[in-house]
């Protein structure tokens, strides 16, 4: 069972990494996946919130470090270590079929840092902003899930990696949106406005 749900997996990943190969992905994926590509929505949503919530802004930016916090430290410090799965572009078997887009690096590939991290702040900040902006619902959703296909695409996670990460980084989000909302009863009371 576990053997063919890894060649499904590998199969998969290379249906998407040279199954789709395009001009434009092969331009618009490696930014995507990029840190520095999303600073200026990062430093947006730390003035946005700033300037329209005040103080209950910095717990809002609070909570979006949380989740980003523990996503990447269950996924990177204790999960990927202990799984130790390589990644797809440091696979001896695959060295012929991999398309260098971006350098592999040396750590493990399970499950995505980048999924969980992202799914995990897109479903806190749906958690705090949904009541008020509906639309911040497909937008998270599809900001998380492009990040998290650009890693298959570029050649450093394979799909179930992307997958558990999205589950993992979703659970997060939820979590840390728990811890947000029992602040904001119990411990803050008025400090944190009702985002409505």
């Amino acid at each position: 069972m576990m053997q063919e749900l890894i060649q499904f997996d590998t199969e998969l990943f290379l249906k998407i990494h040279r199954g789709l190969t395009n001009e434009f992905f092969d331009w618009i994926m490696p930014l995507i996946r990029n840190r520095f590509f999303w600073s200026p929505l990062y430093l947006f949503i730390v003035i946005f919130c700033i300037k329209q919530y005040k103080k209950a802004g910095l717990y809002i930016i609070g909570g979006v470090l949380l989740a980003f916090a523990l996503g990447d430290g269950i996924s990177a410090k204790i999960i990927k270590p202990n799984v130790g799965r390589i990644r797809p572009c440091n696979e001896v078997r695959l060295a012929d079929q991999i398309i260098h887009r971006v350098p592999c690096g040396g750590g493990k590939s399970f499950p995505s840092s980048h999924a969980t991290n992202h799914f995990a702040i897109a479903v806190f900040l749906i958690g705090v902003f949904y009541r008020k902006w509906k639309a911040i619902l497909p937008i998270g959703i599809a900001w998380a899930a492009a990040i998290s296909f650009a890693q298959v695409y570029v050649g450093v996670h394979y799909p179930i990696d992307v997958f558990c990460g999205m589950i993992l980084g979703i659970l997060i989000g939820l979590l840390t949106i728990s811890i947000y909302r029992y602040a904001e009863k119990k411990v803050l009371k008025r400090t944190i406005v009702q985002i409505n």
